[in-house]
Parts: C-alpha cells; structure tokens; sequence
C-alpha cells in the first residue's frame, strides 16, 4: 500500500487554506519539516498522527489515506492481473511487487510463496530450502489469521514440501494424513449425498463429479503413459494417439461426454509433458493437433451440457468462459519458452492455423 499521507497533509491544508508555516505552529515543529513531509522524503512522528487528524477534522484512516474499498479493489486488479501471467516472467515480476505492496494480503502471500517455490509439483529442494524460513512465516501468518481452506491448506501443504526438502517426508505425509480429505470425504462426494437419488438434483451432482473425477483421473493416466520407463518416445507418442482415438471413437458411438472429458484430459496432460520434457517438434505438433480437436469438441458439447460446464469451474471465470480459446490463446501467444519456439516451426503453425 503506498503510503499518501504527505499528499493529504498538502490537500488538507489547503483546504483550510493555511500556510505550512501556521501548521508547522500547531503542531510545534519546523516549516521545514512540513515541508518534507508533503513532498513525502519523510513521515510524522507517531505521535503527531492523531493531533493531525483533529487539526484537520478527519479520521486517522483519511489522514493515512487508508481507504478499503480501493485497496481491495486494487488488490483484486492485481491478482486478475496475476492469474493472467502466473506461468511466465511477467508474472513473477508481478506478485513480487504486490507481495512488497501488499505484505499482509492472504491471498498475495500464497500466491508469492508458490511462485517463487516452484507451483505445486515437481518443487525444487534447493529452492524450498534456501526460502524456508520466508515460506514459514508466511505458513505460519496465514494458519494464525486466515479462515479460507483453501489457503490455510496450501499453507499445511507448503509445510509438507519444506520438511521432505530436508528429508523428513514421514512429518510430510502426516500432514497429508492429517490435515487433507481423503476421496471419499471429499466435498464432490457429500454434496452428491445431500440428495435423495431419485430427483434431478442428485443426477445433476453425479454427473459434475463423474466429469470433474475423470478429468481427473485422465490426467493420471497421460502420467502413467508418458512416466512409463518401459516406453521409448516414440511409443509414447503412439501410445497417447492411440488412446485419444479409441476414446474419440467411444463417444461417437455413445454420445456419452464421459468419454470426450476423458480424452481432452489425457491429451492435455500428455501433450503438456511431451512439450516440456524432451519431445520432438513432431511428436508435439500431432498430439496439439488431437488435443485441439478434441478440446474444440468438448466446447460445443458442454455448451450444451450443464453438469460437464459446471465441471470446469475450477480452471477460473477468465479460463471457463471458453475454454477451447483459451487453449489456443495460450499457444498462439507465446511470449517465451518452448511454446515459443514451436512457433517458428511451420507445422505447428499450421495447425493452430487450422483451429483460428
């Protein structure tokens, strides 16, 4: 929160149409004080802030130039802002600032936190090790203050990462014991339980699970395939086109979207690995072409489709909205890393093409 204090000072004083000279009297210090602290090089003492506020008939929150709403409301801008460009340079850039802005925003702090510790996978020891003592403070501030769940996990969570950093992953995986739910408790499954099983509501809540719980386990399975230490490449690749198509075929023949949920996950997953680690340009290009295909489907099928558009809620407003555009913005606008370097090859240009 950058501090105005100086500006109001100048705006009130005005206001009341003094000198700096008459308030430097009345509060019994230098004109050339006031004068710093109008042009913000220093701060009032402490003790001066409420004769100040009397002085100029204003609450200490005016006088600070403290006002909620807009601070929220900025924190908010910068957060959407964030979201936007989590996963590139610019977004780093951006949560640092605000985390230096906004210290004690429970939000800003988690978000920092697993920026710079790595998102939620596939963490760094040495990262987690070397901002152990940062990431503790703030795990510790969020679980002292915060209600959120989802924070207060993230910062149990975060605990968990530093003590298998150093070893410790028996503590690790008490915590997950302990403070996470495991499938059966999740709140999929007991908001489905609240229904009596003959009405519309217990069927909508069984399919939204059954899409949010394949798109889960899809992912599970594109991670089976590409981490199988038995397959070369090359059978990965022919592998994960291979079950995109038997899964596309599925649908066709039933029209149950189970199917095409679980194709656009796996493909996703698969060709997301096959991206970043160690696939050829070709290999990325075709899987991108079916996962484009397939995702393009599942647009127009949801559209349609209630529970499978309720199933994406989790990906965020901004994301949900149109997922397929996203998918392809995403690949079309790359600003750096590999993504960036396919688009130099005219094939995988081709193929975004094909989907503009």
């Amino acid at each position: 929160m950058k501090m105005t204090i100086g500006a109001n000072i100048k705006r009130l004083r005005s206001a009341k149409n003094i000198t700096q000279e008459q308030l430097s009297v009345a509060m019994n210090v230098t004109c050339a004080a006031v004068s710093k602290w109008e042009r913000g090089e220093t701060f009032p003492d402490i003790t001066l802030l409420q004769p100040l506020a009397y002085f100029f008939g204003v609450t200490l929150d005016e006088l600070m130039g403290y006002n909620h709403e807009k601070i929220q409301a900025e924190i908010d801008e910068v957060i959407a802002l964030y979201r936007k460009h989590w996963n590139d340079k610019q977004g780093r850039e951006i949560i640092v600032k605000a985390y230096h802005d906004y210290p004690n925003d429970y939000w800003i702090m988690h978000y920092y936190m697993w920026n710079i510790g790595g998102d939620l996978a596939d963490n760094d020891p040495a990262v987690l090790i070397t901002h152990k003592d940062e990431f503790l403070s703030i795990c510790e501030k969020i679980l002292e203050g915060c209600t959120e769940e989802n924070l207060r996990l993230g910062a149990w969570n975060m605990r968990a990462k530093i003590l298998h950093a150093e070893g410790k992953t028996d503590e690790a995986l008490e915590i997950y014991k302990t403070k996470f739910t495991d499938w059966f408790t999740t709140s999929g499954q007991k908001t489905e339980q609240l229904f009596a099983k003959d009405t519309s509501e217990y069927y909508f809540h069984v399919q939204k699970n059954m899409f949010e719980l394949v798109d889960f386990a899809a992912d599970k399975l594109g991670r089976t395939v590409f981490f199988n230490p038995s397959l070369s490449m090359e059978e990965k690749a022919k592998r994960a086109l291979q079950y995109g198509d038997l899964m596309l075929n599925a649908f066709e023949e039933t029209g149950e979207a189970f199917f095409l949920m679980l194709a656009r996950s796996f493909l996703g997953r698969i060709e997301n690995d096959f991206n970043y680690r160690g696939g050829t340009d070709e290999q990325v290009t075709s899987i991108m072409d079916k996962n484009l295909f397939v995702t393009k489907k599942t647009e127009d099928v949801r559209m349609k489709n209630e529970a499978l558009s309720r199933a994406f809620d989790r990906y965020g407003e901004a994301i949900s909205a149109n997922f397929f555009k996203y998918n392809l913005d995403y690949r079309t606008n790359a600003k750096g890393g590999r993504r960036a370097e396919l688009l130099k090859n005219s094939e995988y240009r081709a193929v975004l093409d094909k989907y503009r």
